[in-house]
């Protein structure tokens, strides 16, 4: 997989993703970007609650613990922050589909590593004090609020019935770009950490892979839209890039 995402990240600085402001009619069928979103991301969480149910690892407090903590980003993800969204957008049935495919393979993998190959005595109760533990969480929490912030001030941009575009100048959009995939980016590289497992820094990659090339996208697209009031911003990590 890992080896995929590098051909992603590549491919993805010269095809951008059609869904949202880069959507247009080659990408084909498209359906309400709200449904959409819950089609493409509950997938992994009804597959990691599956893996845990079926655990005898489920009640070990360090287990239970990441279950939660990657059941909360996904909650939030599938049956939350679909219906926050304003307007009607749509997206395309391809790039839906490609979604679930990654969200089923990267569930199936973070489950596989947590509750069944993880070596047993690995999660014990002494990991809640070891510096991954502690770094992670501190990780993982800061981006999801990051993440959930940045959606917040994108989602109050425009009054009902606004189509048009605006720089977002708020919170983290002060320093880069595209605010909501920093803080993305800095929640699963708490999950790698945390977890210090292969699983974790591989769907960390992917992340990267997918998002970093789409926020120099939308860098450029601000550029041309927004020409000096872009200012010093960064694309997605604050002073360096």
């Amino acid at each position: 997989m890992s080896l995929i995402a590098l051909i992603v990240f590549i491919a993805l600085y010269f095809v951008k993703a059609g869904y949202g402001m880069f959507r247009t009619n080659s990408w084909g069928v498209a359906i309400s970007n709200k449904l959409a979103w819950v089609f493409m991301e509950a997938p992994v969480f009804i597959v990691m609650c599956w893996m845990w149910i079926h655990s005898e690892r489920r009640f070990d407090p360090v287990v239970l613990t990441f279950f939660l903590f990657f059941q909360t980003h996904y909650f939030q993800r599938a049956f939350v922050f679909p219906f926050l969204l304003n307007g009607k957008s749509k997206m395309p049935l391809a790039i839906m589909s490609m979604g679930i495919l990654f969200n089923l393979l990267n569930g199936y993998m973070q489950g596989e590593w947590i509750f069944y190959l993880a070596p047993k005595d690995m999660y014990q109760s002494d990991w809640f004090s070891t510096p991954w533990f502690i770094v992670g969480t501190l990780l993982f929490f800061t981006g999801m609020f990051v993440n959930w912030h940045a959606d917040y001030v994108i989602r109050h941009l425009r009054k009902p019935g606004d189509t048009r575009h605006y720089l977002p100048q708020k919170g983290m959009y002060r320093y880069i770009t595209s605010a909501n995939y920093f803080g993305e980016i800095v929640e699963w590289l708490g999950w790698a950490v945390l977890t210090c497992s292969l699983s974790g820094l591989v769907f960390f990659w992917w992340t990267i892979a997918n998002l970093v090339p789409r926020a120099n996208a939308i860098w450029h697209r601000y550029r041309e839209e927004f020409g000096e009031k872009v200012g010093r911003r960064k694309r997605v990590f604050p002073y360096l890039y």
